[in-house]
């Protein structure tokens, strides 16, 4: 089965920076599509960051500049660097995955695509 743990999560200040880890195993990453979404409450479930085994990246507009996602040699953690924490950047973390089969452009920050989810790691920005 394929596990996903994130971490990293927790209290920053507007403007400051968190990184997140996502641990996965249970597959061989020679063909995988990653993504990190995040969800507040009561708000749908949201794309941040996408990137896959051929080096294909996406990002959401809000976050551009500001996050960037990148994983070890190995493929088997992932990562998502956060700075400029804005407030409106408060919700629960979640990095996501889809192995083998085929992605398009248009899916990469659908959560509908992904198939494997993490526990989440809770961001909150505040003073």
């Amino acid at each position: 089965e394929v596990q996903l743990v994130e971490s990293g999560g927790g209290l920053a200040q507007p403007g400051g920076s968190l990184r997140l880890s996502c641990a996965a195993s249970g597959y061989t990453p020679n063909s995988y599509y990653m993504a990190w979404f995040r969800q507040a409450p009561g708000k749908d479930r949201e794309g941040v960051a996408y990137i896959d085994s051929d080096g294909g990246t996406s990002y959401a507009d809000y976050v551009k500049a500001r996050f960037t996602t990148s994983h070890d040699n190995a493929g088997n953690t992932l990562y998502l660097q956060m700075n400029s924490l804005k407030p409106e950047d408060t919700a629960m973390y979640y990095c996501a995955a889809q192995i083998g089969g085929t992605m398009t452009y248009e899916w990469r920050l659908r959560a509908y695509k992904y198939n494997y989810w993490g526990q989440g790691t809770q961001v909150i920005v505040s003073s």
